[in-house]
Formats: structure tokens, sequence, C-alpha cells
């Protein structure tokens, strides 16, 4: 979940009768959604011995320090493990991950009925998932083909907060409600909602 430390888990097995020594090269990179890397995040090196037919996990851990700074709309982070058995002639085995980190924070509760040209609140919570403060908070929300832009207050690391927005639908049928959350750490946060509208 985004804001929170990532962890990972890679498993090795040696399926051969014979020990084998395997050197393992980690990295991982914030990249965008066509695979091209932002920036650089981890970076390691480990050397793992395998008995015969003997499995072992290597844990990794990338903080949410190292990544949130560098970490663009996509919320995308491809993990590279570059394993080398050593004494065996150069076999090398490439394994990838793309990890594309969810948003927990906008939750949209409607009522249970919304009947045409009658006024309707809905709560919109909405939270910093960083276990930092985030200032500079807005709230875009779209319906109808029009959008509405909320200035909201600082939050606190890890706080949620709500707010009750209101509008009167003018015609029955389905409608959409879309919320983007920005604030000065991360931008660009949406939630959805389709809206089944009832006739007077």
């Amino acid at each position: 979940v985004f804001g929170k430390d990532i962890n990972l888990i890679l498993v090795l097995n040696n399926l051969c009768s014979d020990r084998k020594s395997v050197r393992v090269d980690m990295s991982a990179s914030t990249i965008l959604y066509t695979r091209r890397a932002v920036a650089e995040i981890l970076k390691a090196a480990t050397s793992v011995e395998l008995g015969p037919k003997q499995g072992k996990h290597i844990r990794v851990k990338i903080p949410y320090t190292h990544y949130g700074r560098y970490l663009t709309t996509d919320k995308r982070i491809q993990v590279t493990a570059l394993c080398e058995v050593m004494r065996s002639h150069g076999l090398k085995l490439l394994v990838e991950k793309t990890i594309i980190l969810e948003d927990t924070n906008i939750i949209i509760k409607l009522p249970r009925r919304v009947v045409v040209n009658k006024a309707v609140s809905l709560e919109i919570s909405y939270a910093n998932p960083l276990p930092e403060p985030v200032s500079r908070c807005v709230l875009l929300v779209t319906l109808m083909n029009q959008q509405v832009k909320i200035n909201l207050a600082r939050l606190a690391p890890r706080e949620r907060s709500k707010i009750y927005f209101e509008f009167t639908p003018r015609r029955a049928g389905p409608l959409q409600l879309q919320v983007d959350f920005s604030c000065d750490k991360f931008s660009h946060v949406k939630g959805f909602v389709t809206i089944a509208v009832a006739p007077a």
C-alpha cells in the first residue's frame, strides 16, 4: 500500500543433488507505466549457499523513506534480482517484478437511495497514508460535467478526515462521481463511484 514499507521475499530453490553457491544482485527503481526508470531506490548484493535440493528465502525491505519522493503518479516500482550460480560457466537467472502500489485513501459513502430532483449529501473521506504531515491539500470533485475544487486543511501523519458534499441530481439513471485528492507530497489519488439515480 502506498505510504508503507514494501516487504518482498525472493525464493531460491536448488533442484540439483550437489551444493550451489549463488550470488544475488538486487535492484529496484521507480518507473513510469512505459517501464522507463525514474530513480534507483535500492541496490543490494548477497551470496547464498544452497545444499542439495535445498530452498532458501531472501527477505528484501524497501522503506517508504527510500521510494516516497521518487514515486510518479503511476505508483510503480520495478524490482529485479540477477542470480548467478558460481562455478557454473556463467549460468544466470533474471527475476523481475513490477509492483503497483494501491491507494486506500478515498472512501465515498452514498445514501441508500438517490432520487432525481432531491438534494443528496455524500460523505467523502480522504487520508494521509504517509509517516509525515502533508499540506496544500486539494480535493477535486467531478460530477455532472462540473468540477468543484475544495481546499482542505493540512493532515497529520496517517490522519484521515472527511467532508460532506451536497448536490441535486437532475435526471434519472447512472451518474459518475470522481474525486481527485492532491497535496504537497503526492498527487492525483483518485476515487470514483457510479450513483444510480431513481426517478422521482
